[in-house]
């Protein structure tokens, strides 16, 4: 049997380099994990509004929607380039809501689809009606806050993000 020794500089080095990675991993800045909220939404509810009061009431300054699934009996979108929203009724899936959300404004995307599968989508307005119910997941981070304000580069309040300082 034959006995191999360790070069005691190659083992000084082994262990420092270990020591410099824990302590590199313990000292470094790390980023908040966003806080996860889930709420449902019943039958005759307005999609919109309900999640702007959960906003308000939970006082998010900078979020944005995981998912929302569920049912519609009316839907109210602004399709691209419109000035007003169309509406139906009827029975509607919700196949997504997406957007960002803060009691400074909010901008949210709805997609949904009626009984033949045919899908639609747009712009997010009150007067969408929960047929069954509305599953929605919303994230928010307290690392920065959104705010809608005019920046010159459309004629629209666009969303700003101010990143808080530690």
């Amino acid at each position: 049997m034959k006995i191999r020794f360790i070069d005691p500089f190659f083992v000084t080095f082994i262990i420092s380099s270990c020591l410099f990675f824990i302590h590199a991993c313990n000292t470094a800045p790390t980023m908040n994990s966003p806080t996860a909220f889930a709420f449902r939404l019943k039958p005759g509810q307005d999609l919109k509004k309900e999640i702007n009061n959960f906003v308000k009431e939970k006082n998010i300054k900078a979020g944005w929607i995981s998912t929302v699934v569920g049912s519609l009996t009316q839907y109210h979108i602004r399709f691209a380039n419109q000035e007003t929203g169309e509406k139906d009724t009827g029975h509607f899936e919700i196949i997504c809501v997406t957007g960002t959300i803060s009691v400074n404004g909010s901008h949210l995307h709805i997609s949904v689809s009626d009984a033949t599968g045919r899908t639609i989508g747009g712009h997010l307005l009150d007067e969408c009606t929960v047929y069954t119910t509305a599953e929605i997941v919303i994230l928010a981070s307290d690392q920065m806050e959104f705010i809608r304000a005019k920046d010159g580069s459309t004629l629209w309040e666009e969303l700003q993000v101010i990143p808080k300082t530690p």
